[in-house]
């Protein structure tokens, strides 16, 4: 799964996306890092409109339109690959609403005993942003009240990080940033973006100190290696 990732705010996203910003929140908060994001904060995604593409802040974990409690969000942050359009809670957002998740790596714990989790960052080599798959949908209260949210998709790991957890999120490359944007797609082309990293020799693992398991905790330290 990918339970947490790292944002750095460092990349000028307009020109990384070709992309202009929802609202004026979204391009303050896309100026602000955030080393340990965690399940539903809002962070900055990236869409489709007829208009182009667009920045905006959603909450991740994400609550299906149809969703009676919005609580169900906190177990839908992670879409698994193999099920994504044909599950009820992820279909018609894969049909419609596909994101771009920005981050600059993520966090996975490896087993290292029964015990023990360690867990480990990865990233580029080169330090490189890296855009993850993500589904986005809108769900209304009773009164209106709009929540939008997101998942991250997740895919078979690359061979080099199979040892550490048996997912990762899907991430894609420049080309497949925009296919997976396209909104006249379809589901098999789709289908086929999401597998595992296949430039994997220029992401990178490392272990990192144990601080990270506290959401309160953010600031680089955490992606130092230990």
């Amino acid at each position: 799964m990918c339970g947490r990732y790292v944002y750095t705010a460092e990349d000028d996203l307009q020109a990384h996306y070709d992309a202009v910003f929802d609202n004026d929140q979204a391009r303050e908060q896309a100026q602000h890092p955030n080393f340990n994001v965690a399940p539903s904060q809002l962070m900055p995604v990236v869409w489709h409109r007829e208009s182009g593409r667009v920045i905006g802040l959603k909450r991740w974990g994400l609550i299906p339109f149809w969703a009676k409690d919005p609580k169900i969000g906190y177990k839908m942050i992670n879409a698994r690959a193999e099920t994504v359009n044909s599950k009820p809670a992820f279909r018609e957002a894969f049909k419609r609403h596909r994101c771009l998740v920005p981050a600059n790596g993520y966090y996975e714990w490896q087993q290292i005993d029964k015990k023990t989790k360690q867990p480990m960052f990865i990233h580029r080599k080169d330090n490189q942003p890296i855009s993850l798959a993500g589904l986005f949908d809108t769900w209304r209260d009773e009164d209106g009240k709009e929540i939008e949210s997101y998942t991250i998709i997740t895919t078979t790991p690359s061979h080099s990080l199979a040892t550490i957890h048996d997912r990762m999120p899907v991430v894609l490359t420049q080309k497949e940033e925009e296919e997976w944007l396209q909104t006249n797609a379809d589901s098999e082309s789709l289908l086929a973006i999401l597998h595992p990293y296949k430039k994997e020799s220029e992401l990178e693992a490392f272990p990192v100190s144990d601080i990270v398991n506290l959401p309160r905790n953010n600031s680089p330290k955490l992606i130092e290696r230990i």
